[in-house]
Protein backbone atom coordinates (compact mmCIF):
# COMPACT_ATOMS: atom_id res chain seq x y z
CA UNK A 1 0.00 0.00 0.00
CA UNK A 2 3.20 2.39 -0.07
CA UNK A 3 2.51 2.49 -3.40
CA UNK A 4 -0.84 4.46 -2.71
CA UNK A 5 1.66 7.24 -0.74
CA UNK A 6 3.66 8.03 -3.54
CA UNK A 7 5.23 11.52 -4.41
CA UNK A 8 2.91 13.30 -6.42
CA UNK A 9 3.90 14.36 -10.07
CA UNK A 10 4.04 17.56 -9.66
CA UNK A 11 6.41 18.22 -12.59
CA UNK A 12 3.98 16.94 -15.02
CA UNK A 13 0.88 18.89 -13.61
CA UNK A 14 2.97 22.31 -14.16
CA UNK A 15 4.31 21.17 -17.47
CA UNK A 16 7.40 23.04 -16.88
CA UNK A 17 5.67 26.21 -17.56
CA UNK A 18 4.52 27.18 -13.52
CA UNK A 19 7.52 26.77 -11.56
CA UNK A 20 6.37 29.11 -8.90
CA UNK A 21 3.60 27.11 -8.41
CA UNK A 22 5.03 23.45 -7.50
CA UNK A 23 6.15 24.17 -4.13
CA UNK A 24 2.29 25.56 -3.62
CA UNK A 25 1.04 22.09 -5.15
CA UNK A 26 3.97 19.96 -3.37
CA UNK A 27 2.59 21.05 -0.06
CA UNK A 28 -0.98 21.65 -0.22
CA UNK A 29 -4.14 19.64 -0.30
CA UNK A 30 -5.31 18.74 -3.97
CA UNK A 31 -8.87 18.34 -2.80
CA UNK A 32 -9.06 21.64 -1.38
CA UNK A 33 -11.16 23.67 -3.24
CA UNK A 34 -9.59 26.99 -1.40
CA UNK A 35 -6.07 26.02 -3.70
CA UNK A 36 -7.86 25.35 -6.69
CA UNK A 37 -9.44 29.36 -6.59
CA UNK A 38 -6.11 30.71 -6.34
CA UNK A 39 -3.98 28.85 -8.73
CA UNK A 40 -6.99 29.29 -11.56
CA UNK A 41 -7.53 32.99 -10.61
CA UNK A 42 -3.84 33.58 -11.97
CA UNK A 43 -3.55 35.09 -15.33
CA UNK A 44 -3.08 32.35 -17.91
CA UNK A 45 0.27 32.61 -19.90
CA UNK A 46 0.59 34.27 -22.56
CA UNK A 47 -2.59 34.51 -24.85
CA UNK A 48 -3.45 30.93 -24.09
CA UNK A 49 -7.05 31.21 -22.62
CA UNK A 50 -7.02 27.53 -20.94
CA UNK A 51 -4.37 25.56 -18.98
CA UNK A 52 -4.08 21.66 -19.01
CA UNK A 53 -2.60 19.72 -16.40
CA UNK A 54 -1.08 16.41 -17.79
CA UNK A 55 -1.83 17.39 -21.53
CA UNK A 56 -5.00 18.83 -23.60
CA UNK A 57 -7.44 17.93 -26.11
CA UNK A 58 -5.40 17.54 -29.10
CA UNK A 59 -3.33 14.52 -27.65
CA UNK A 60 -6.31 12.71 -25.97
CA UNK A 61 -8.74 13.12 -29.82
CA UNK A 62 -7.85 9.83 -31.19
CA UNK A 63 -9.07 7.98 -28.02
CA UNK A 64 -12.10 10.27 -27.84
CA UNK A 65 -13.46 10.66 -31.65
CA UNK A 66 -13.64 6.94 -32.20
CA UNK A 67 -15.54 6.47 -28.96
CA UNK A 68 -18.07 9.51 -29.92
CA UNK A 69 -18.52 7.78 -33.35
CA UNK A 70 -19.13 4.19 -31.84
CA UNK A 71 -21.82 6.08 -29.51
CA UNK A 72 -23.77 7.77 -32.49
CA UNK A 73 -27.27 6.56 -31.43
CA UNK A 74 -27.31 9.01 -28.65
CA UNK A 75 -27.39 12.30 -30.20
CA UNK A 76 -26.69 14.73 -29.40
CA UNK A 77 -24.00 12.61 -27.16
CA UNK A 78 -24.24 13.50 -23.84
CA UNK A 79 -20.44 14.04 -22.27
CA UNK A 80 -19.97 15.25 -18.36
CA UNK A 81 -15.99 16.16 -17.44
CA UNK A 82 -15.90 16.03 -13.80
CA UNK A 83 -13.44 18.58 -12.02
CA UNK A 84 -13.04 20.08 -15.64
CA UNK A 85 -10.60 23.24 -13.92
CA UNK A 86 -9.80 25.69 -17.17
CA UNK A 87 -8.78 22.44 -19.67
CA UNK A 88 -8.83 22.61 -23.03
CA UNK A 89 -10.74 19.31 -23.03
CA UNK A 90 -14.39 20.44 -22.98
CA UNK A 91 -13.98 23.39 -25.78
CA UNK A 92 -11.58 20.93 -28.31
CA UNK A 93 -14.39 18.36 -27.89
CA UNK A 94 -17.29 21.13 -28.58
CA UNK A 95 -15.21 22.73 -31.32
CA UNK A 96 -13.66 20.26 -32.75
CA UNK A 97 -15.88 17.07 -32.89
CA UNK A 98 -17.85 16.15 -36.09
CA UNK A 99 -19.97 14.13 -34.04
CA UNK A 100 -23.01 16.17 -32.32
CA UNK A 101 -22.15 16.60 -28.46
CA UNK A 102 -24.06 18.32 -25.18
CA UNK A 103 -20.73 19.01 -23.16
CA UNK A 104 -21.13 19.88 -19.71
CA UNK A 105 -17.78 20.65 -17.66
CA UNK A 106 -18.04 20.91 -13.57
CA UNK A 107 -15.66 22.07 -11.04
CA UNK A 108 -16.22 22.98 -7.38
CA UNK A 109 -14.29 25.97 -8.02
CA UNK A 110 -16.36 28.87 -8.89
CA UNK A 111 -13.33 30.83 -10.57
CA UNK A 112 -12.37 28.22 -13.08
CA UNK A 113 -16.38 27.85 -13.73
CA UNK A 114 -16.76 31.68 -14.33
CA UNK A 115 -13.68 31.49 -15.96
CA UNK A 116 -14.75 28.82 -18.78
CA UNK A 117 -18.05 30.69 -18.91
CA UNK A 118 -16.13 33.78 -20.23
CA UNK A 119 -14.25 32.42 -22.63
CA UNK A 120 -17.27 30.54 -24.08
CA UNK A 121 -19.07 33.94 -24.73
CA UNK A 122 -15.99 35.10 -26.06
CA UNK A 123 -14.59 37.37 -23.25
CA UNK A 124 -11.06 38.00 -22.41
CA UNK A 125 -10.47 39.54 -26.05
CA UNK A 126 -11.17 36.09 -27.18
CA UNK A 127 -13.53 34.69 -30.38
CA UNK A 128 -16.51 33.32 -29.51
CA UNK A 129 -16.21 29.55 -29.22
CA UNK A 130 -18.07 28.14 -32.22
CA UNK A 131 -18.80 24.67 -32.48
CA UNK A 132 -17.90 21.74 -34.95
CA UNK A 133 -20.80 20.31 -35.50
CA UNK A 134 -24.00 22.78 -34.99
CA UNK A 135 -26.01 20.23 -32.74
CA UNK A 136 -23.36 20.47 -30.61
CA UNK A 137 -24.06 22.07 -27.03
CA UNK A 138 -21.20 23.22 -23.82
CA UNK A 139 -22.00 24.27 -20.79
CA UNK A 140 -20.26 24.86 -17.76
CA UNK A 141 -21.83 24.70 -14.14
CA UNK A 142 -20.00 25.07 -10.44
CA UNK A 143 -20.93 21.29 -8.92
CA UNK A 144 -19.01 18.88 -6.34
CA UNK A 145 -18.05 15.82 -8.48
CA UNK A 146 -18.70 13.44 -5.14
CA UNK A 147 -22.33 14.80 -5.21
CA UNK A 148 -23.29 15.44 -9.03
CA UNK A 149 -27.08 14.79 -8.04
CA UNK A 150 -27.97 18.80 -8.39
CA UNK A 151 -26.75 18.47 -12.29
CA UNK A 152 -26.79 15.49 -13.34
CA UNK A 153 -29.63 12.26 -13.34
CA UNK A 154 -28.77 8.85 -13.11
CA UNK A 155 -27.82 7.36 -16.34
CA UNK A 156 -28.18 10.49 -17.86
CA UNK A 157 -24.76 10.58 -19.71
CA UNK A 158 -22.86 8.74 -22.33
CA UNK A 159 -19.46 9.44 -21.81
CA UNK A 160 -17.43 10.89 -18.42
CA UNK A 161 -13.95 12.29 -18.48
CA UNK A 162 -11.49 12.39 -15.05
CA UNK A 163 -8.56 14.34 -15.64
CA UNK A 164 -6.67 14.30 -12.40
CA UNK A 165 -9.78 14.24 -10.52
CA UNK A 166 -9.36 10.86 -9.20
CA UNK A 167 -5.70 11.78 -8.43
CA UNK A 168 -6.44 15.16 -6.35
CA UNK A 169 -9.39 13.86 -4.68
CA UNK A 170 -7.36 10.55 -3.49
CA UNK A 171 -4.77 13.05 -1.92
CA UNK A 172 -7.90 13.61 0.28
CA UNK A 173 -7.90 10.01 1.11
CA UNK A 174 -9.26 7.19 -1.17
CA UNK A 175 -12.64 7.45 0.51
CA UNK A 176 -13.55 10.66 -1.34
CA UNK A 177 -12.06 8.81 -4.26
CA UNK A 178 -14.46 5.96 -4.71
CA UNK A 179 -17.24 8.46 -4.21
CA UNK A 180 -16.43 10.23 -6.81
CA UNK A 181 -16.12 6.82 -8.72
CA UNK A 182 -19.44 6.07 -7.39
CA UNK A 183 -21.11 9.17 -8.57
CA UNK A 184 -19.79 8.90 -12.15
CA UNK A 185 -21.00 5.28 -12.75
CA UNK A 186 -23.97 6.31 -11.14
CA UNK A 187 -24.80 9.43 -13.63
CA UNK A 188 -23.32 7.34 -16.66
CA UNK A 189 -25.30 5.47 -19.34
CA UNK A 190 -25.13 1.12 -18.77
CA UNK A 191 -23.60 1.43 -22.24
CA UNK A 192 -21.39 4.32 -21.50
CA UNK A 193 -17.78 4.85 -21.05
CA UNK A 194 -15.90 6.80 -18.04
CA UNK A 195 -12.32 7.24 -18.85
CA UNK A 196 -9.93 8.36 -16.14
CA UNK A 197 -6.66 10.06 -17.09
CA UNK A 198 -3.71 9.48 -15.22
CA UNK A 199 0.20 9.50 -14.47
CA UNK A 200 -0.70 7.22 -12.10
CA UNK A 201 0.53 3.39 -12.54
CA UNK A 202 -1.74 0.42 -13.52
CA UNK A 203 -0.92 -2.08 -10.21
CA UNK A 204 -2.19 1.13 -8.37
CA UNK A 205 -5.38 2.46 -10.33
CA UNK A 206 -6.47 -0.86 -11.91
CA UNK A 207 -7.43 -2.51 -8.23
CA UNK A 208 -9.10 0.83 -6.85
CA UNK A 209 -10.88 0.45 -9.86
CA UNK A 210 -12.05 -3.05 -9.94
CA UNK A 211 -12.75 -2.48 -6.43
CA UNK A 212 -15.31 -0.11 -7.05
CA UNK A 213 -16.86 -0.87 -10.38
CA UNK A 214 -17.82 -4.08 -9.65
CA UNK A 215 -19.83 -5.44 -13.03
CA UNK A 216 -18.20 -2.66 -15.48
CA UNK A 217 -15.70 -3.80 -18.03
CA UNK A 218 -11.76 -2.26 -16.44
CA UNK A 219 -9.40 -1.64 -19.78
CA UNK A 220 -5.73 0.61 -19.53
CA UNK A 221 -4.37 2.04 -22.35
CA UNK A 222 -0.74 3.99 -22.28
CA UNK A 223 -0.38 7.29 -23.20
CA UNK A 224 2.39 9.34 -24.51
CA UNK A 225 5.10 9.94 -23.64
CA UNK A 226 3.95 13.81 -23.50
CA UNK A 227 6.86 15.98 -22.58
CA UNK A 228 8.69 13.15 -21.53
CA UNK A 229 6.25 11.61 -18.98
CA UNK A 230 3.73 8.21 -19.64
CA UNK A 231 0.39 8.27 -18.95
CA UNK A 232 -2.69 6.33 -18.67
CA UNK A 233 -5.99 5.99 -20.40
CA UNK A 234 -8.44 3.99 -17.57
CA UNK A 235 -11.67 3.09 -18.97
CA UNK A 236 -14.65 1.90 -17.39
CA UNK A 237 -17.22 0.56 -19.61
CA UNK A 238 -20.83 -0.40 -19.38
CA UNK A 239 -22.26 -3.65 -21.37
CA UNK A 240 -22.08 -2.63 -25.52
Amino acid sequence: MAALHRTFHVRSLVAGTRRALAGSLAGSCLADRCLWDRLHARPHLGSVPTFDWFFGYEEVQGLLLPLLQEARAASPLRVLDVGCGTSSLCTGLYTKSPHPVDVLGVDFSPVAVAHMNNLLEGGQSQTRLCPGHPASRLHFVQADAQNLGPVASSGSFQLLLDKGTWDAVARGGLPGAYRLLSECLRVLSPQGTLIQFSDEDPDVRLPCLEQGSQGWTVTVQELGPFRGIDYFAYLVQGSH
